[in-house]
Parts: structure tokens; C-alpha cells; sequence
């Protein structure tokens, strides 16, 4: 349920692309490969005979539970996308996620220092980048993560023209 905290009234957001579904599951795949294989060698040491200390149940109940636990966090993934939203007001940027523990970020547009867009493997065949925003707290994690090639390279320009504006003002 939205709290007018989280989602002041009058704000329009704007989400990020669909296809940041597919990034965010090619992370979850290649990160959860590699501990439920770590986890699984135990029990194919205990199977073999050559690991004997380790009972057979727990052997296969810790890549069990991480397996679980997994699944449940792929059933999470396209709604932690659809969480994702920003909305650009006169004076700030807001950004938001989160489904359990919602976040809703305000950076103000003379605080900016710059702005970067960054690509990775998976975001670039899908026309896909993130855009971080820094600021001069080190401790502001800005960023907006599944924007389409176009938004973000205008979202950069429009936030850098607008930071630059309010810093002259200073």
C-alpha cells in the first residue's frame, strides 16, 4: 500500500523497461550456478565416498534451502523491476524501488557532480543502460538501472543541463 512518504501525491512515474526482466534473471542465473554448485559438492563427496564426516541429510539439504531460496527470489524479480521508477520535478530527481522495504530517493539537481551510463554485456543487446548519478556524499547510491539506449542518453542530458544550471546559481 503506497504511503504518501514513499509516493508523494502528484508525482508521475516513470518505469523502467520490461527488458530489465532479462538482465536482472541472467544475474540471478550465472550468481546462483555458482553457489548451488559450491553448495552441491559436498553431497557429490558424500555420494562418492570420499567426504564421510558430513551427514547425507544436511548434505543435500544445504543446496536444497539455497535452491528454494533462489526460486523464490526469481519469483520476485519482475516485480522488483516494476518497482523500479523515477520522476524528474523542477527542483530534484526522484527515484524509487523496493517491494517489502520501499526507498524513495530524492537527489537534488545543483548536488549532482556528474552523471554516468554504463552498459554491461547483458544490458547491451537488449538496447538497455543504467544511469548513475554522483553527488558529493559518497553514501548516495542514485542510480536507475533498465533505462531504454534513448531515455538514458536524454535523461543524462537533461540532468547534467539542469545540474549545471543550479550550480551557477550558487
Amino acid at each position: 500500500m503506497p504511503t504518501e512518504a514513499i509516493d508523494p501525491p502528484g508525482i508521475t512515474w516513470q518505469r523502467v523497461s520490461p527488458r530489465y526482466v532479462a538482465v536482472r534473471v541472467a544475474e540471478w542465473a550465472f550468481g546462483n550456478l555458482i553457489v548451488i554448485v559450491v553448495l552441491s559438492l559436498p553431497l557429490a563427496l558424500s555420494l562418492a565416498g570420499l567426504w564421510d564426516w558430513l551427514p547425507l541429510w544436511l548434505a543435500v539439504a544445504l543446496p536444497g534451502v539455497m535452491l528454494l531460496a533462489a526460486l523464490w527470489r526469481l519469483v520476485l524479480i519482475p516485480r522488483q523491476v516494476k518497482s523500479i521508477g523515477y520522476a524528474e520535478r523542477d527542483d530534484d530527481l526522484l527515484i524509487r524501488r523496493g517491494i517489502f522495504f520501499q526507498r524513495t530517493l530524492v537527489v537534488p539537481y545543483g548536488r549532482m557532480q556528474y552523471v554516468d551510463i554504463g552498459v554491461g554485456p547483458v544490458e547491451r543487446p537488449l538496447g538497455l543502460c543504467t544511469l548513475k548519478l554522483h553527488t558529493a556524499s559518497p553514501g548516495t547510491n542514485a542510480e536507475i538501472p533498465g533505462l531504454p539506449s534513448g531515455e538514458g542518453a536524454r535523461l543524462r542530458e537533461q540532468l547534467s543541463a539542469r545540474g549545471e544550471a543550479r550550480l551557477a546559481g550558487l
